[in-house]
């Protein structure tokens, strides 16, 4: 049974910021949440964790992403969130530059 037309989205670009959101951005927001982690905790726990964990978390931002209503608010997001993971990466270097 085909989806219900009323509940899908009619613009384009929507569509393609939901699909791109979803891919990219929730990969970006993933990666750079366990590279974080591995900024200030022990980076080879870190990184065998993230083989699994990763990919549910981006899983799960992919379905964050096409639940909600408007695409580049969710880039907004994904951005902003990949971006305060960037500055505790760089935090995490300097204060704490030898995590095992």
């Amino acid at each position: 049974m085909p989806a219900n037309p009323k509940y899908l989205t009619q613009s384009k670009w929507q569509r393609f910021a939901k699909i791109t959101a979803a891919i990219l951005g929730g990969y970006l927001v993933s990666v750079s949440f366990h590279l974080a982690l591995a900024s200030w905790f022990n980076k080879t726990n870190v990184v065998i964790t993230m083989v699994f964990s990763g990919f549910i978390l981006w899983v799960a931002l992919m379905i964050v992403a096409f639940l909600a209503k408007n695409g580049w608010k969710i880039w907004f997001i994904y951005l902003g969130l990949s971006l305060l993971f960037s500055i505790l990466i760089y935090l995490g270097q300097t204060y704490n530059p030898i995590a095992k």
